[in-house]
């Protein structure tokens, strides 16, 4: 987002996740066996965090 030519970080951080990270937090969550780490309302940068938890997750139980 930008405000007269800057970037707003703080206004970044707190947009909403985006489509494609809820379809996806949901997706890997439901692989998880986690469905409590999906929530409609998280904001941008909380989806992308639980999202990288959960790849990691599932790779480390995939390795096994």
């Amino acid at each position: 987002m930008q405000v007269q030519g800057k970037y707003d970080a703080r206004a970044f951080l707190s947009e909403q996740m985006t489509r494609a990270q809820g379809l996806k937090l949901r997706r890997l969550s439901e692989e998880a066996y986690q469905p409590a780490q999906y929530n409609r309302d998280l904001s941008f940068t909380e989806a992308a965090r639980r999202i990288q938890v959960l790849e990691a997750e599932i790779e480390l139980a995939n390795s096994f």
